[in-house]
This record gives structure tokens, C-alpha cells and sequence, in this order.
């Protein structure tokens, strides 16, 4: 596949970049080499070969999300300076 100034220069106006007219020839050759590599790549006989996301297996290591100690309403707003039901009361700031 062969990638050419113009090409560049649409990706570029679209992620808003500007480039002088070196920097162009050079990312257009640069851009060029690796689309010739992917090709190059795509020859491969990958038939055999089973797609996967990851080379090793993952597991994760978080720890599962679930609650261990549940809030007391009453305690968490003991020190609001005001309180409806089980909430802050705040002033009305919008009119």
C-alpha cells in the first residue's frame, strides 16, 4: 500500500496538526515503510493459528467489588449543618 502527502496531510487536519513540509516527506516515507510492513506481515500463513488477546492468561487482580462495611446514614450526616430525610440540604443557588 502506498501512502501519499495528501493522505498525510488529511490525517493531519483531522487530529488538528500541522506539520512543515519536511516533517510531511518524512512521516509520509515513515508511514509508507510501516504500511509495506503490515503487508508484508499479511503473507504470513496464520491458519493454524488461534486469534487471542493476550500472549499469557490474565487474571485479574483486583479484588471483587462488593460491600463490607455499609454506610450509617446517621453517622456520615451527624455533622451536616443541615439535613432532609437522608440527604445535605444546600441552599438553592439557581433561580
Amino acid at each position: 500500500m502506498k501512502i501519499d502527502r495528501e493522505e498525510v496531510r488529511k490525517v493531519a487536519a483531522l487530529a488538528r496538526l500541522r506539520f512543515s513540509p519536511e516533517e510531511e516527506e518524512r512521516l509520509t516515507q515513515q508511514l509508507d515503510k510501516i504500511l509495506q510492513y503490515m503487508d508484508k506481515l499479511n503473507e504470513l500463513n496464520t491458519e493454524r493459528v488461534e486469534p487471542l488477546a493476550h500472549v499469557v492468561d490474565i487474571v485479574s487482580a483486583f479484588r471483587e467489588d462488593k460491600v463490607v462495611h455499609e454506610p450509617v446514614v446517621d453517622a456520615l450526616l451527624s455533622n451536616a449543618p443541615a439535613r432532609e430525610q437522608d440527604f445535605f440540604k444546600v441552599p438553592k443557588i439557581i433561580e
